[in-house]
């Protein structure tokens, strides 16, 4: 049990990110956010590194992942919107910040290179620690020589400059950690540093929250938000150096890789492959019609305060975390389709919840904590398995890129249209006896959205697993891996996968 829990752990680190209420910049991360594929890692016997470099550098990479969970918690979406609402940029202006990070995604290929020609160890060093520099400007801005539209210029190109630097760190810090973990230990060490940076980046979120309550004027910027932007600035330098603590065990002479444009095509041309690819643009799509404005939406309209969205997102980290190793045992059972089409049409109903809490009356949030909790937890196992199962291993990571890439541009320009329509609609409205907000617009539009783009997921064919293609097989199929033993679910998927 514990060490389904511990894979678990190390799958849900893994998953393709997705952005949730407050959360930390979604396009600030590579796709594989933990442990890459098992095929990118060779045998721990063929390291250079001695076994006591090896165990510290885990433990320099275990404090740096809690020390980055701080930076999150000091300039992640939830502090950014904050400077927004502070310095009075529209919804429209919101979305475009936001959207940002997956515009950024668009540059997975030439990071790639880049990561392949300087080499993995010092493309993240460098990467890393000037997108966590960049927020320096953000410590003096209130008392810089600018206009309102000059600050709000400078915050824009503050998340701009961020997320590609984030999206070049993390493609190489990936690869890095494919070579430095060796795949005997990969999932119990993942599993370990995946829970460990939950429980800091619930502490330091919980923290970051009473300060800025403490210290949040009414108007204006105040001291909050520049202290929070320096603090992310100085634990930006603690870990690079935790980082630097880390050795590379590639070897010097490694091969260099071109920038084939041609591989780059290959997702394209492979039937399975362009399913998913339908799917992620469609769900991404989906998903950011909203996903940018939860955040604006609990703190200008709901009234809620930073400690309350720290609880919120806490509670609904746990959640996650308790779900996982349920996932992750019907994924084995099923497949990972059937659970991403599962949890994608569950996921479809969470932004209406949305419609119902008010300054007065959140406790519909605790419906939200337990369903989007739950459902983002097996979505995220799903979505990280699926591609890589779909993907050969020959040009599996133009595969990932390509997924990445799609899906991140199809949430940045949802997010854009979605801003601008947010700006066109009245602030308030009544419509059958009952006030609405503008957001409220967008969380109905999203719902939609996110249940047409659930049944894509039919259509995607899993290697060796059979593809649920209608709701009744899915009800069919969940039935059965409740009476059915897995060894036997085994032999007859085994059977399929050889017929």
């Amino acid at each position: 049990m514990r060490r389904n829990l511990l894979r678990s752990f190390a799958a849900l680190a893994s998953a393709v990110p997705l952005f949730r209420p407050g959360g930390s910049l979604p396009g600030a991360s590579a796709p594989l956010l933990g442990a890459p594929p098992a095929s990118t890692t060779p045998d721990p016997a063929k390291h250079d590194a001695s076994r006591h470099a090896l165990r510290g550098s885990l433990r320099a990479s275990v404090a740096e992942g809690m020390v980055a969970e701080v930076f999150t918690a000091c300039a992640g979406a939830t502090v950014l919107t904050a400077w927004a609402l502070a310095l009075k940029l529209g919804p429209f202006l919101v979305g475009v910040m936001t959207a940002l990070p997956f515009f950024a995604q668009f540059i997975q290929f030439p990071a790639a290179w880049l990561t392949s020609t300087f080499g993995h160890r010092r493309v993240a060093l460098v990467a890393v620690c000037l997108s966590r520099q960049v927020m320096l400007p953000l410590c003096v801005l209130p008392w810089l020589p600018l206009s309102l539209v000059g600050q709000q210029r400078l915050l824009v190109g503050v998340a701009a400059v961020s997320a590609v630097l984030g999206v070049i760190g993390n493609n190489a810090w990936v690869a890095w950690m494919g070579e430095l973990v060796p795949e005997s230990v990969r999932g119990r060490f993942f599993g370990r540093r995946s829970a460990l940076c939950t429980l800091g980046g619930t502490v330091a979120s919980l923290v970051a929250g009473l300060l800025m309550d403490k210290l949040r004027p009414p108007e204006g910027v105040g001291l909050g938000l520049p202290l929070l932007a320096a603090a992310a600035c100085v634990v930006g330098v603690v870990t690079t150096v935790l980082m630097a603590r880390q050795h590379d065990p590639a070897p010097p002479d490694r091969q260099k890789a071109k920038l084939d444009f041609e591989v780059a095509l290959l997702p394209l041309r492979d039937d399975r492959a362009r399913r998913v690819l339908v799917y992620q643009v469609a769900w991404n799509a989906a998903v950011g019609l909203s996903a940018p404005f939860y955040t604006l939406h609990m703190l200008k309209n709901l009234k809620m305060g930073f400690l309350t969205m720290a609880l919120y997102l806490a509670a609904v980290a746990g959640v996650r975390m308790l779900t996982a190793p349920l996932w992750g045992r019907l994924i084995d059972r099923l497949g990972a389709q059937p659970v991403l089409l599962a949890c994608s049409l569950g996921i479809g109903f969470v932004p209406l919840i949305w419609l119902f809490p008010t300054a007065t009356f959140l406790w519909p949030l605790l419906l939200d904590v337990m369903l989007a909790g739950a459902l983002w937890s097996g979505h995220g196992l799903a979505a990280f398995a699926l591609p890589l199962s779909v993907a050969p291993r020959k040009g599996r990571p133009f595969y990932l890129a390509a997924f990445s890439t799609a899906g991140g541009l199809a949430y940045a320009a949802a997010s854009t249209l979605a801003g601008g329509l947010a700006s066109l609609t009245p602030v308030e409205f009544t419509l059958g006896g009952h006030t609405w907000v503008n957001l409220h617009v967008l969380f109905v539009m999203s719902s939609v959205a996110r249940v047409a783009a659930a049944f894509l997921a039919m259509r995607i064919i899993e290697p060796g697993v059979r593809p649920v293609s209608s709701l009744g097989a899915l009800v069919g199929q969940r039935a059965r891996s409740v009476q059915v033993p897995a060894p036997a679910l085994a032999e007859a998927r085994s059977a399929n996968a050889e017929s």
